[in-house]
């Protein structure tokens, strides 16, 4: 079975992840500087994360901040 990554969500919350990196990559438009470039990934729940999605796509700002996801 082949797990198809959507690169433009987080994968701990499905939020947008705004990776600058990432609309490069797909569009060919050069980007400024990514926000994920100066952030501190040190809270984090990476380790929630199964190996299969580890590295695959980028998370977003509020998981990066360790902070609980957007209740609707």
């Amino acid at each position: 079975m082949t797990v198809v990554i959507d690169t433009a969500h987080c994968p701990l919350c499905g939020e947008a992840n705004r990776c600058a990196m990432e609309v490069e990559r797909e569009t060919g438009q050069a980007q400024p500087p990514c926000w994920c470039m100066a952030a501190d990934f040190s809270l984090a729940p990476l380790d929630t994360l199964p190996p299969t999605l580890r590295g695959q796509a980028c998370i977003c700002a509020r998981c990066a901040a360790g902070l609980p996801p957007a209740q609707d």
